[in-house]
């Protein structure tokens, strides 16, 4: 039977996560228990993350727009035996070089010279900016369910992003809340874990200044590297019924990075490391630990 989303205001962990198998549930619950954040502050913003693992070579998440530092913990736990693992979540920082000082202050912090990077959506389109930027740093990157630097999204988005700041929270978090019943759960073929984790951002995890600064990042246009001096490996991963990043965008994406690899998923949605983790878990693995 298929869920019927309500938006009471501010459920408790219980009321979002009653449909999710027990399993998933404890495993996230025991997870945000037994690693809490540490926080680095970075230009007057207090940056949480965790570090997860053991091994020689470390990977880097960076989530999307509706997204924190746990939202990965299923890939984290997975991978923690073999690899070294950090996650982030943004603080309302609304540009990219700031989300770019903020990374690296944290890398230093933890001693780290070189990764391995992991971003979806906001997150993959962070990543490219890190690879244009930072090549040096940067082992292997996988850019994923996103789009390239592009005046689509801008456009697409203008009327709305114009008012965004003047809307209240509640406002903005309703809007959410809509989409994601209206499109994201659906694509994801209605998993009850993405509804739940994305609605606990919706009611209050995540404040309207980090969703007004993650839009503003978004839509900041920077220039990719040339393929011809892109030398980091890249693997995309995309979903052929991705409701937030259509066809043309993936198109573009590909040919910004004629060099990639690709791999598509079908039927997946927007947020396949939550809906279908050990298969996400297994590409990622395999791309990352292949040797240059």
């Amino acid at each position: 039977m298929k869920r019927k989303l309500s938006f009471r205001p501010r459920p408790s962990f219980e009321q979002l996560y009653a449909r999710v198998d027990e399993a998933t549930r404890c495993s996230l619950q025991t997870f945000r228990r037994d690693h809490p954040p540490r926080t680095l502050e970075v230009d007057g913003q207090i940056w949480e993350y965790v570090v997860l693992g053991e091994g020689e070579r470390t990977i880097l998440y960076l989530h999307g727009m509706a997204g924190a530092y746990d939202i990965w913990w299923q890939q984290m736990l997975a991978l923690a035996p073999r690899w070294r693992q950090v996650a982030v979540t943004y603080p309302p920082v609304d540009h990219l070089h700031g989300l770019e000082r903020g990374l690296l202050a944290i890398l230093e912090q933890e001693g780290i010279a070189r990764v391995n990077v992991v971003g979806s959506s906001l997150g993959g389109y962070l990543a490219q900016y890190l690879v244009a930027h930072h090549p040096q740093i940067i082992e292997r990157a996988v850019f994923a369910n996103t789009f390239p630097p592009s005046e689509q999204i801008a456009q697409s988005t203008r009327g709305i992003g114009r008012f965004l700041p003047y809307l209240p929270e509640w406002v903005i978090m309703r809007m959410l809340r809509r989409n994601i019943a209206q499109n994201i759960y659906p694509a994801s073929g209605h998993s009850e874990l993405v509804a739940a984790f994305l609605l606990e951002q919706a009611h209050g995890k995540m404040s309207k200044a980090q969703f007004v600064s993650r839009y503003r990042c978004v839509i900041q246009p920077f220039t990719p590297p040339a393929p011809e001096a892109l030398e980091t490996p890249i693997l995309i991963i995309e979903a052929d019924n991705d409701p937030l990043v259509g066809e043309p965008l993936r198109e573009q994406l590909k040919a910004t990075y004629p060099s990639a690899s690709v791999h598509t998923l079908h039927g997946a949605g927007h947020f396949p490391y939550l809906n279908e983790p050990e298969a996400y878990t297994r590409i990622l693995e395999q791309f990352l630990s292949e040797r240059a």
